[in-house]
């Protein structure tokens, strides 16, 4: 059976708990549609999440890709349309480092962008029928979330699989996330976690039920 490669990050900066975490280790093992999830959990530190990235897609050539990561204060779960080949981190990664207008990847034939290949309306649409709150964003961010967009897709790009769906969703805090945020701050918009675990799900559901028209 196909894979969907499933992947989340771990804890980072004030936040205790990661809604993707709990997401990718839900759905681990799950069949979706024509998919079989497997589900991995990315260092938020950009050059060993890297490694671990790569180290997945060789092992699991995966029919489809689909990375997730946390943004707190957006109100809904958000698909994101490019990755550019920077990084500019408002705040340290896990390892301490925080990186100033870098290159996410500093070979000569990496573009200064990628698209998306996932499919990015009809999941907004099974959102929406689904009753999730969703949106498609022009900006990852150019903290590690965009890094392992961009990563992933010029890995597929120079190994000519270009056309495996690919890209990142951005999801909500959950309430363990929400509720850490001190007294004199205002509270994050949250779902709770069962409901960001469903939007994830509908995701991949649509890449699972896709699979039998992808390579």
């Amino acid at each position: 059976m196909p894979t969907l490669l499933l992947t989340g990050f771990e804890p980072f900066h004030t936040h205790p708990d990661n809604p993707s975490a709990r997401a990718a280790a839900a759905l681990d093992g799950l069949e979706l549609g024509h998919m079989r999830v497997v589900s991995a959990l990315l260092p938020v530190e950009p050059h060993s999440a890297g490694k671990a990235l790569e180290a997945l897609l060789e092992r699991h050539q995966p029919s489809a890709v689909l990375l997730t990561g946390l943004a707190a204060g957006r109100p809904q779960v958000t698909l994101e349309r490019v990755a550019l080949n920077v990084m500019d981190f408002n705040i340290p990664d896990n390892a301490g480092n925080t990186y100033r207008d870098a290159p996410a990847h500093a070979h000569a034939d990496a573009p200064p962008a990628y698209l998306s290949t996932l499919p990015l309306r009809p999941i907004l649409s099974a959102w929406q029928a689904a009753g999730i709150p969703g949106h498609i964003s022009n900006t990852a961010g150019l903290y590690v979330c965009n890094f392992v967009m961009y990563h992933a897709r010029h890995w597929l790009t120079q190994r000519g699989l270009s056309d495996v769906p690919c890209g990142f969703l951005h999801l909500p805090a959950n309430p363990a996330v929400a509720l850490a945020v001190p007294e004199d701050r205002p509270l994050l918009p949250y779902l709770p976690q069962e409901e960001i675990t469903r939007a994830v799900r509908v995701a991949a559901q649509v890449l699972g039920e896709g699979s039998r028209t992808q390579k």
